[in-house]
């Protein structure tokens, strides 16, 4: 553990010198702990719990002739402090590569196509609510060459190759197809197509769509998934939305996950949060699991978010 430590403020010490030298150069991160009570079958308990906590460091170099260097190294942090020896700090993406005139070229671990083609649309993320909990595809995979094109029209292509990285393993792709800009900033609405082929055992296709109405925040998915022997087939839909009232976001959302073999699931997450300032929020959220060939979850939380 101390060796790792070591090897953190090391990496921290550099990047803080590389900064001296390149304005580009972003050190950053996020704290998020929630006090919650969670019942997973067996009875409830309580638990002050990190989620996706982070830091990291990115940044950009401009080489001349339209060429510029992207590098990005990312770790997770349990800030809870229970985690398993050796396991308070993690890899998240971590990845260096190209951009110009034709695109962009990333090499390293990276999210899939198919994981970022979900945009802003699961209003849970990092939460209990988090879609992973009940579907694939939620990739970040190492050992990936990832390349995106410039955008035409608002539209945008990408592509992901995972490596073998042994004999024994095998590759896989996630293609996606985006269109407008995720946060809903630079054009009234974000929709994407996905498909990964053998990524992680599976294959899966995912369409999203989001938009605002009327003020509020509507989003929706669908996804088919199975694993790559054929099995475990399953077909599932799910929806959101969330409505700004001054300093309070509400939000809400809705996933279900039907399975061929009739081993159904579906969760519901209803919760705020309450803008502090812009770095800073407090939250809120209740998320039940009804499970059919297991116990059913509940998971009542408040929680702290500081991004910097």
């Amino acid at each position: 553990m101390k060796h790792t430590y070591n090897k953190i403020a090391v990496a921290l010490l550099s990047s803080l010198s590389l900064s001296a030298f390149a304005a580009n150069v972003d050190i950053y991160g996020k704290a998020n702990l929630s006090l919650q009570s969670s019942d997973e079958g067996e009875g409830s308990f309580t638990e002050v719990k990190s989620n996706a906590s982070r830091i990291g460091l990115k940044g950009t170099h401009d080489l001349g002739d339209g060429l510029t260097v992207i590098y990005q190294a990312e770790f997770q942090v349990d800030l809870d402090g229970d985690s398993e020896k050796g396991d308070s700090i993690t890899d998240r993406n971590q990845y260096i590569g190209l951009s110009g005139s034709f695109g962009e070229v990333l090499l390293g671990k990276n999210d899939t196509m198919l994981k970022q083609s979900q945009g802003k649309v699961d209003l849970f993320s990092d939460l209990n609510g988090d879609i992973k909990s009940l579907w694939k595809g939620e990739n970040r995979m190492a050992d990936t060459v990832s390349y995106k094109s410039p955008k035409f029209n608002d539209f945008q292509v990408g592509v992901t190759y995972i490596a073998e990285d042994s004999v024994d393993a095998e590759d896989g792709v996630s293609v996606a197809v985006f269109y407008g800009d995720a946060k809903l900033k630079k054009s009234k609405m974000f929709a994407s197509i996905a498909v990964d082929s053998e990524v992680n055992g599976y294959d899966v296709t995912r369409a999203t769509v989001q938009g605002k109405v009327s003020g509020i925040v509507l989003g929706a998915m669908v996804q088919t998934q199975e694993k790559i022997d054929g099995s475990a087939e399953m077909n599932g839909f799910m929806v959101s939305a969330s409505y700004k009232m001054d300093k309070v976001t509400f939000k809400g959302q809705y996933q279900a996950a039907d399975f061929k073999d009739g081993d159904d699931k579906s969760g519901m997450t209803v919760g705020a949060d309450y803008a502090l300032a812009k770095s800073t929020k407090l939250y809120t959220f209740y998320t039940s699991f009804d499970m059919d060939s297991a116990e059913d979850q509940d998971y009542l939380a408040a929680g702290i978010e500081y991004k910097f």
